[in-house]
């Protein structure tokens, strides 16, 4: 990924119809994440800077795996993202 303007795509994001996982969803969904970022610093492939404050956000902003995934998508212009998604 490029230089993420996060707190520009957090204004995108707020913008965004989306159910906002609960209290508890977001405490797991942060457990999984720290499990996942721990297990990329293992391999060598630790995200920048940029890359941890926009997962830090998806939390804040309770936004669901599935649509993180899909937010992320976008921004790396990847084929298999939603060309209606307005994020990026």
């Amino acid at each position: 990924m490029t230089q993420l303007d996060v707190e520009a795509i957090r204004r995108q994001v707020r913008a965004l119809d989306f159910v906002r996982g609960t209290s508890a969803e977001v405490a797991m969904w942060r457990d999984d994440d720290a499990d996942s970022r721990a297990n990329l610093a293992i391999e060598g492939l630790a995200l920048e800077p940029d890359e941890d404050a926009l997962f830090d956000m998806l939390r804040d902003e309770a936004v669901p795996p599935p649509l993180a995934t899909q937010i992320v998508l976008k921004l790396l212009g990847h084929p298999d993202a939603d060309p209606m998604l307005a994020v990026g």
